[in-house]
């Protein structure tokens, strides 16, 4: 039987590193009592990989939590990194194709992918969102500003779950409104 144990943290890593770093050093810290096991800890992927083995690797990082921890910043739902068309893989083809009474031809327009994988334009946050829906796992969006934006959240995680903003009116940290959410 798998138990699912740990966290699972995603993001906008290039926009919204700021936040995401800040949850992990509360997480590490002794002082502050934010503790959670985060799966990226645990296990890791290469950069280098291709998108679907990435994708691969992180649905098996999600098998094994019980939490999915959303942060949202600006750019958070317009994100296309991990869609295979951005791969050095894909691959689009045209080609004519007859239909018809009078052998009509057609445009078609397809892609594929070079090494074989199979070909999927969601991004990675797209993905881990989709999955920690399908897996049932507890959902925290955590919105890396002093107002909540649904519309940065991607649509399949915009209306469920624990939805906070990460950031008191001054601008500062909230950590007890994260440390609520998350641990909540």
């Amino acid at each position: 039987m798998l138990y699912r144990t740990k966290t699972y943290l995603a993001g906008d890593w290039d926009g919204d590193r700021d936040a995401i770093e800040q949850i992990k050093k509360w997480n590490d810290s002794n002082y502050w009592s934010l503790h959670f096991v985060d799966v990226h800890e645990v296990t890791q992927s290469s950069d280098d990989s291709l998108y679907c083995s990435i994708k691969k690797s992180l649905s098996q990082r999600m098998d094994m939590c019980k939490t999915f921890v959303l942060v949202v910043g600006k750019n958070t739902a317009i994100v296309t990194k991990g869609a295979c068309f951005n791969c050095g893989n894909y691959v689009k083809e045209d080609s004519m194709s007859f239909y018809g009474y009078y052998s009509s031809m057609y445009m078609q327009r397809t892609a594929h992918c070079s090494s074989g994988g199979s070909i999927s334009n969601k991004s990675y946050i797209e993905f881990e969102c989709d999955k920690a829906v399908r897996n049932g796992l507890r959902i925290v969006v955590l919105y890396n500003s002093i107002y909540k934006y649904p519309e940065r959240c991607p649509e399949v995680v915009r209306n469920i779950g624990t939805h906070v903003s990460m950031k008191k009116a001054n601008g500062d940290w909230d950590y007890y409104a994260v440390k609520d959410a998350i641990m909540g």
